[in-house]
């Protein structure tokens, strides 16, 4: 849905029922002083669906093929230290 532009002077003389709009229908409003656009008042995103998932992940930046082999190097180096180490109970006094 496109914003529907106001100007400040509309909001402000009905302000809680421009919020009310915003929150409860979902509406998005450009103010203008002026003929100058100022501001945006818009629900905040409360969450994504679970079908988004792919294009968020693909929309991500991407290691390159040396970071990602130099990755796989650390991981591996940190999971042989590790191994070495004891296992220690954390609730012995």
């Amino acid at each position: 849905m496109e914003p529907r532009p106001l100007t400040v002077t509309e909001v402000v003389r009905n302000f809680s029922d421009y919020i009310n709009r915003v929150a409860y229908r979902r509406e998005a409003f450009v103010l203008c002083k002026g003929k100058k656009m100022v501001a945006e008042l818009r629900p905040v995103q409360s969450g994504r669906r679970l079908g988004d998932l792919p294009e968020i992940l693909s929309s991500l930046p991407r290691l390159s093929e040396g970071d990602a082999h130099a990755f796989a190097q650390d991981i591996e180096r940190a999971r042989r230290s590790l191994a070495r180490e004891p296992l220690e109970d954390p609730w012995a006094s």
